[in-house]
């Protein structure tokens, strides 16, 4: 039963510590929309889309007047849109962009994700062609989201879409340089990508999920650094362990409640709560905050590695006893640009390109929203996504590279996104040539942690 402290401690969480419904995700299969005809499949995508969202924002809304709480985001994911360009051979796949842009804009969420491909063991039909259009269609829509998964565990690493995906990174960037390269913020490469991820900009409705489903994201960095803030600095670290964990479960409750009760009201099923403690540029609503509450002058100093390892495994611990499914991400984000505390540390210096890919060895997902120099070349970008996949695949964990070169921009400079997406400092990148490396092409063997079976 609630009582009346845990009702008003859930009321101080939203209105004192940013505690929030990051998104309600709605995941829609596209697979009944193949059609070898572009303008046909389009067709199909648009009509399928708006009658399944139709009603998405408006519920979502009612949720939050009914139960008081934000919820900040509302989108949509879909099917990997190169399986539907595979159909549509010497067509120009930015139509589906075009598409996915047009129905954000009738069913009025945020973004939606999905113009993906999944070439972690090679190409298919329609794979190359869709990642080859990815600057153009990020370029000329606003709310699509791309992604592409380049490894995995079990296949190891696909070196030429690696290659492939250091030029694309650049050129999204430089279509879009007179928008802070707007385009590179908006594309996620990856290793291991979930199927159920609700978060953008690498959502993407997964081939072995339901024909349409609801999933949910949560946030709550401000919620875990105010509890901790009460504890003694003297408290031993164990303690420091079960408070997060009690805290996240808190949050995860909320994050289950949201999506039960969308689930019912749209008439989908439930997927999954993805439980990550996922950051905002406003003040206080901060991952860094949090470890720096642990007891770390700055994040990114000595220690923060271990300390974010915490983190991240007691908002596991926590969380999966909240809820009934668990998926996407489920840990502790990293994105420079959208966490006031890392600005502030990525801006004096102490948090570095190279210490971020070691917290990334222990976090949720990987090198996220780090703008690079402008002339950082697509090789370097290449070499940057190989080593943080490398520690996806070895690890057995999801990693992601966003990267965004500040076209026209040096170290120190800043790009400004506004929004969620923040604003940071270009941060320095070891310039010296992985170029032999990078051309090299073929595949990266799986590691022997794959032979589970």
């Amino acid at each position: 039963m609630l009582n009346t402290k845990d009702i008003l401690e859930t009321i101080s969480m939203i209105q004192d510590e940013n505690l929030d419904i990051r998104t309600v995700t709605m995941g829609i299969s596209l697979i009944d929309c193949i059609d070898p005809d572009i303008d046909r499949a389009c067709e199909k995508v648009y009509q399928k889309i708006c009658e399944k969202a139709k009603n998405l924002v408006p519920v979502c809304e009612e949720i939050e007047k009914t139960y008081g709480i934000p919820i900040i985001n509302k989108r949509i994911a879909v099917t990997p849109i190169a399986m539907l360009a595979a159909a549509c051979k010497g067509q120009n796949p930015v139509k589906f962009a075009h598409t996915l842009e047009k129905c954000a804009q009738t069913c009025g969420v945020n973004f939606i994700g999905g113009y993906s491909a999944l070439v972690q063991k090679g190409f298919a039909s329609g794979d190359k062609e869709l990642m080859e259009s990815i600057p153009e269609a990020l370029a000329t829509t606003e709310h699509v989201c791309a992604s592409v998964n380049i490894g995995s565990t079990k296949a190891g690493i696909n070196m030429d879409a690696v290659k492939m995906m250091g030029r694309i990174v650049r050129e999204a960037a430089e279509l879009t340089a007179d928008r802070q390269c707007i385009g590179a913020a908006k594309l996620v490469v990856f290793c291991n990508a979930p199927e159920d991820n609700p978060f953008m900009a690498g959502a993407f409705h997964g081939v072995g999920e339901a024909d349409t489903v609801i999933n949910v994201g949560v946030s709550g960095p401000g919620v875990v650094r105010a509890a901790l803030a009460k504890l003694p600095k003297d408290a031993p670290i164990d303690q420091v362990a079960d408070l997060i964990k009690k805290t996240a479960f808190k949050i995860t409750r909320m994050g289950q409640l949201v999506a039960k009760e969308a689930s019912t009201r749209l008439g989908f099923p439930f997927g999954i709560v993805d439980l990550s403690l996922a950051p905002t540029p406003a003040i206080g609503d901060s991952v860094a905050y949090i470890l720096e509450e642990m007891g770390l002058e700055t994040c990114g100093c000595c220690g923060t590695t271990a300390c974010l390892a915490l983190l991240n495994d007691a908002v596991k611990k926590g969380g999966v006893m909240a809820s009934s499914h668990i998926g996407g991400l489920s840990g502790a984000f990293i994105p420079v640009t959208e966490d006031a505390g890392m600005i502030a540390a990525a801006t004096d210096g102490t948090l570095i390109l190279e210490k971020l890919e070691a917290m990334t060895a222990v976090c949720s997902v990987g090198l996220d929203m780090i703008n690079i120099p402008g002339d950082t070349t697509a090789e370097v970008i290449s070499a940057i996504i190989a080593d943080e996949a490398a520690i996806g695949m070895v690890n057995s964990k999801t990693t992601a590279c966003r990267l965004i070169p500040a076209i026209g921009k040096k170290v120190g400079d800043t790009l400004s996104f506004g929004g969620l997406l923040g604003e940071g400092p270009v941060m320095a990148v070891n310039t010296k040539s992985p170029k032999v490396f990078i051309h090299r092409g073929g595949r990266l063997p799986a590691p022997m942690q794959s032979l589970k079976n």
